[in-house]
């Protein structure tokens, strides 16, 4: 019936103006309804952390490590994982849980890239708790990708950034579902404004958001998803010294020389607070919603953001990096 609209050039492009022009006029309506979203979830009831399980990847430093502190402080019992490094500050994070208020903390060295570790660590929080009301996927790495670099070098970026939040849900729905919990995922802003040099990084957290917005029809209402777009967040990911401890462009200066950034521990009570209200998306800071809205209503300027940002970026940029 409309495939004349559609195949004609003309009538083509006439019906995405159209739809564009109907979207401007009705923008005051839909900002008024956002600003009553956010108003009321100011009133919106916090569900009780007491006792209950919380599972967390990624949860030995920076933004995991800050989230366990907070579901600690409203009383919530922990399981932490990371991979097992020399490095590694699981240990000292389960002793300051514990001190911030947890009940009961235990943690688990695991690869999440592997789909058994990811079994055995849900299994252990089942064996140990007898139940699982959250499931924090924060894992993940992030690396600069140069064309000058083989692309096989990048395979642990998909790995642990998409199947190492897949294989833990895969598992926990079981019992989320008994619990009505929530899964929280860590999926960056990167997964939707695509920025230069993010290449297999924006890819795998595109494809957690576009995995998790589907999951949600299967698991809704008995199981509540909450996808994080963030933006720069002041952990060790943005820092020189990561970008020279894997595969990828290492940098001279940290990402908040060149872009505004947000505290992690402010970020880290934003997501806390906003999953215990229930919240389906929390991006932080905030600002990065304006950037989403330019991105799909005006490409080209979206483009023109990107390329000032690229020129900048450059300028902070060593070379590339090989393990």
């Amino acid at each position: 019936m409309y495939e004349s609209y559609f195949n004609n050039k003309l009538t083509n492009a006439l019906v995405y103006y159209v739809f564009l022009l109907l979207l401007l006029l009705i923008s005051p309506f839909l900002f008024f309804c956002e600003l009553v979203t956010i108003l009321r979830s100011c009133f919106q009831p916090i569900e009780n952390m007491s006792g209950k399980v919380v599972l967390i990847t990624g949860a030995s430093s920076g933004l995991g490590e800050l989230i366990a502190y907070e579901y600690a402080k409203k009383g919530a019992c922990l399981v932490i994982v990371a991979i097992k490094e020399p490095e590694s500050r699981l240990e000292q994070v389960t002793d300051k849980a514990r001190e911030f208020g947890s009940p009961d903390v235990i943690f688990m060295f695991a690869d999440v890239s592997k789909v058994n570790e990811c079994r055995m660590f849900v299994d252990e929080t089942i064996r140990h708790f007898g139940r699982l009301d959250h499931l924090v996927c924060n894992a993940g790495i992030g690396s600069l990708y140069s064309i000058n670099i083989g692309v096989t070098k990048f395979t642990p970026v998909m790995d642990i950034n998409f199947w190492g939040s897949i294989y833990p849900t895969y598992f926990a729905i079981p019992h989320l579902i008994r619990t009505n919990g929530k899964i929280v995922v860590n999926a960056s802003c990167g997964g939707v404004l695509h920025p230069p040099k993010g290449g297999f990084y924006n890819a795998s957290k595109a494809a957690l958001i576009s995995f998790y917005e589907s999951l949600r029809f299967e698991v809704s209402p008995r199981v509540t998803i909450t996808i994080l777009t963030l933006g720069f967040i002041e952990t060790n990911m943005i820092t020189p010294k990561y970008s020279t401890s894997g595969v990828g462009v290492s940098l001279r200066k940290g990402f908040g020389t060149i872009h505004p950034t947000m505290g992690a521990e402010s970020c880290a009570i934003a997501i806390v607070d906003g999953v215990c209200k229930g919240a389906t998306s929390i991006t932080e800071p905030r600002f990065i919603k304006a950037l989403f809205l330019i991105k799909f209503l005006f490409p080209g300027l979206h483009r023109f953001h990107m390329n000032i940002f690229s020129l900048g970026f450059s300028k902070e940029l060593k070379g590339t990096y090989e393990n």
